[in-house]
């Protein structure tokens, strides 16, 4: 009896065992999944081209567009604010500079990515990201470009969007706001938080999206090639990116 019992208490155990590397694997599965459905990249927008464009009495700019997307057709009206400042541009060496004393405002109303160096403003860029601008990140898959306080995690020089630079989202609060959107059933409880949003510049000769501010990116905050080349010289790892409306 004691050696039959050895018996099915080693079978038990095998059979946990089992179920267990078959969950971990299934967990695994779908992880790689959900990032690979996040990183999925749309082909580049084509055939863009203005269908009307106007100030309204507030003096913003209303520009309607059309361009193709894959063998979507998609028709985007974009608001650019009156106040909206892309030119500004002060002398300061890159090479010099103390790169912790650097601090990005990204403002998605404005379409524009300001450079504050020791408090002082001395970059205004403008910038495009998905085709939702004023809407938070949720989950991923979204193609809203997420709100708050973040950090520059890795820096890419040989990106096929000229440079890239990783923000590190999902923050611990940007998972908080996740989580308790998922517990309120504003979320599908298959939802993930998404990740791979950072700032970088576009295709070579695809710099007409972002002067026209086409809302292509899949969340990330893009920059023409001549400015994020600019912008990835005064930033480093560890640089403060503040994201609001």
């Amino acid at each position: 009896m004691a050696a039959t019992g050895k018996v099915i208490y080693g079978n038990v155990m095998k059979v946990l065992v089992l179920l267990v590397t078959f969950a971990c694997a299934c967990l695994h599965t779908t992880a790689q999944t959900a990032k690979t459905a996040e990183n999925k990249e749309l082909p580049p927008p084509r055939d863009l081209k203005i269908l009307d464009e106007h100030k309204d009495a507030k003096g913003n700019t209303i520009r309607k567009i059309e361009y193709r997307q894959g063998k979507l057709t998609i028709t985007e009206t974009i608001v650019i604010p009156s106040d909206a400042v892309f030119n500004i541009h002060h002398p300061i060496n890159p090479d010099t500079l103390d790169k912790d004393s650097v601090v990005l405002i990204v403002n998605k109303s404005k379409y524009n990515v300001e450079v504050f160096y020791k408090r002082r403003k001395v970059r205004s860029y403008k910038a495009v990201f998905g085709p939702k601008p004023l809407e938070d990140k949720r989950m991923a898959g979204d193609r809203c470009t997420p709100e708050g306080a973040f950090q520059i995690q890795s820096k890419n020089p040989n990106s096929k969007y000229d440079k890239f630079m990783l923000l590190n989202y999902p923050t611990a609060t940007s998972l908080t706001r996740f989580n308790e959107l998922k517990a309120h059933g504003a979320l599908p409880q298959t939802a993930l938080p998404g990740g791979n949003v950072g700032i970088h510049g576009i295709w070579k000769g695809g710099d007409d999206m972002i002067e026209m501010g086409v809302g292509w990116t899949d969340g990330c905050i893009a920059l023409c090639n001549k400015d994020i080349e600019e912008l990835y010289k005064f930033a480093g790892i560890g640089t403060k990116v503040f994201i609001k409306k």
